[in-house]
């Protein structure tokens, strides 16, 4: 059985656009089906998955994912013909009759969510794809799938938690022989993502999409100044479940459409909005910590209540607000479960890979095995490279090594030199985090490493910190983790040692905090390779790693985007596969 399974609402910008034309751009992204994706399973096994972004080069794009969908076809050496099924991850239909209530509503229903909107992209993007093998599959029980069946687990809590699916904003299931039986469910007028993304909002940044940047931001703030505002904003109830009062303030449909009532009571009884132009200060800092806290206390909520009321000591997450590293450090220090799993594309590009993969479950099953380092997008061959490497020939010089072993060594010398590199190689990560394969890497113990790469080469928010890879074998020496503990992902903050944080201060976030990377010689045997060379040159086995790419840019796909990013930034040299980029000598 071949499943493909997709994400994104193409035309849900574009309503709202033509609805309410006089908002500001920050505010569309108030709108569902962002982070567009395709996933591929054959006979149960994932085969490729990828975003749409990184083909289109629009950061979160909704648009149909036809770059991606082309690209997983090519990686199987399939045609559309060959494909079973297609299952888009969200089905809005069980709803239409909320949808029926006003007008505009109704045409958002018609025209962007139902299942004829989706079927009628799909037949024009896919050359008349027949739309009776079109299938659809709820929100929340897509990453709930994404979760359940790449966990590796027979039998697990799973928790979804989001900004919304169709109409709720978390879902718990217990997952067990197969199936999820859902269990309960918060609905999206309480949801704790959109209060996160309101106040994101809010705080200048852009909504459903900067909220990473809270999360760097909170540490260093003072939790307490506002912590009264949202212990009352948000209430803890009975059974886990919460109840945010101040959501529900929205009554009109304007209301309903942009948070309009609860982002004048922000205004009245918290912070007035910051421009994005405008200075961080103090207050905004402090909100930032707050808000992260009161995240955190949710989490910590949910989970703890449906741990104990079930008794299951694994947990598997997903949504984007699984995306958040903070609260998995807080779980899994919490002592709530023995073991804890985060889906690595658990934003809306995973509900493409878990529509796909409930789909498979339902017809003829599903491997469920625990998913390796989420290498699943594009590779180039050495052909396409050196093609790219001859476009730029101009501007660049190249030496060859003739081995991987040869290219670690040299790349090693240069990191442990203060040099900032391009590391570029192999299938493209599926998910928000660079892994390894197309990443920035510079050495960690370089007190003025953080502030040059924010500067100089990413060029973004000075706050934010980066986020070390170590070898699995070495964590232990440099973070307050258990010996063997895996986190291949990048999705978890652990404390750095505290006799350990004066030397590495280029990954030692102001909190002693660090977004952690293990690495494994089995699952990402050529990063593993170089951080061992980087280990005889510095006596540590870890490099600062940030993803290939610069601020409102998606990480780098092509050979070419990969040199033409590193020509205009900061970055010293770029290795493509075991080839050394610099540039030319004037």
């Amino acid at each position: 059985m071949k499943i493909l399974g997709i994400s994104g609402f193409e035309t849900s910008i574009p309503f709202k656009r033509a609805h309410w034309p006089n908002l500001e751009d920050r505010e569309y992204r108030i709108t569902q089906g962002h982070d567009s994706a395709a996933a591929l399973f054959v006979d149960g096994e994932l085969i490729a998955a990828a975003a749409e972004e990184r083909f289109s080069r629009k950061k979160h794009t909704g648009d149909f994912p036809v770059g991606a969908i082309s690209y997983c076809l090519e990686e199987a050496g399939f045609s559309l013909e060959n494909i079973d099924e297609i299952a888009h991850g969200f089905d809005y239909a069980p709803y239409r009759a909320a949808f029926c209530l006003d007008p505009i509503s109704a045409d958002l229903y018609r025209d962007v969510f139902s299942r004829e909107a989706v079927r009628a992209q799909v037949s024009r993007y896919l050359d008349g794809y027949p739309e009776d093998r079109v299938r659809h599959v709820n929100h929340h029980l897509a990453h709930a799938a994404s979760a359940y069946f790449c966990s590796g687990w027979e039998n697990c809590l799973v928790l979804v938690v989001d900004g919304m699916g169709e109409l709720q904003s978390a879902t718990i299931f217990h997952a067990h022989d197969g199936k999820l039986e859902k269990l309960c469910e918060i609905s999206a007028r309480d949801s704790i993502g959109i209060l996160y993304s309101i106040v994101t909002l809010h705080l200048g940044f852009d909504f459903n999409a900067d909220e990473y940047k809270i999360m760097g931001l909170a540490p260093y703030g003072n939790r307490e100044r506002f912590r009264s505002f949202f212990d009352q904003a948000v209430e803890l109830r009975g059974e886990g479940t919460i109840q945010i009062p101040i959501l529900r303030m929205n009554e009109s449909r304007d209301e309903r459409e942009n948070y309009l009532a609860t982002r004048e009571y922000l205004t009245a009884h918290l912070v007035k909005p910051r421009n994005p132009d405008d200075q961080i200060t103090d207050e905004h800092r402090d909100v930032a910590a707050a808000l992260q806290e009161c995240l955190d206390r949710v989490m910590l909520h949910i989970c703890g209540q449906f741990g104990k009321s079930t008794g299951l000591r694994r947990l598997a997450l997903a949504g984007g607000v699984a995306l958040n590293c903070t609260a998995n450090g807080k779980l899994l220090l919490s002592g709530l479960f023995d073991e804890i799993f985060v889906q690595p594309a658990a934003g809306d590009d995973g509900s493409a890979l878990g529509a796909a993969a409930f789909r498979a479950s339902q017809n003829g099953g599903i491997r469920n095995l625990r998913i390796p380092v989420p290498f699943y997008g594009p590779a180039y061959p050495v052909s396409k490279v050196e093609e790219a490497l001859r476009d730029f020939d101009s501007r660049i010089e190249v030496v060859h090594y003739a081995t991987l072993s040869d290219a670690c060594a040299e790349a090693a010398k240069l990191i442990a030199d203060g040099r900032v590199l391009g590391w570029y190689r192999g299938r493209m990560e599926f998910g928000p985090r660079a892994l390894g394969h197309r990443s920035i890497l510079a050495d960690p113990g370089r007190p003025e490493m953080r502030d040059r790469i924010n500067a100089m080469v990413k060029m973004r928010e000075a706050f934010r910190p980066f986020a070390p890879a170590a070898t699995l074998r070495e964590a232990g020496r440099w973070f307050e983790v258990a010996p063997g503990s895996e986190f291949p992902y990048m999705i978890t903050t652990v404390s750095v040692h505290r006799e350990c944080r004066t030397q590495l201060p280029a990954i030692t976030h102001v909190d002693g905090s660090a977004r952690l990377q293990t690495v494994s010689p089995v699952d990402n045997p050529d990063f593993h390779m170089l951080l061992e060379a980087v280990g005889k040159t510095t006596g540590r086995e870890m490099v600062l790693n940030t993803s290939f790419n610069v601020k409102g840019q998606p990480i780098v796909n092509t050979p070419s985007e990969a040199i033409e990013t590193f020509l205009r930034t900061g970055i010293d040299f770029l290795f493509a596969g075991n080839i050394l980029v610099s540039r030319r000598r004037a």
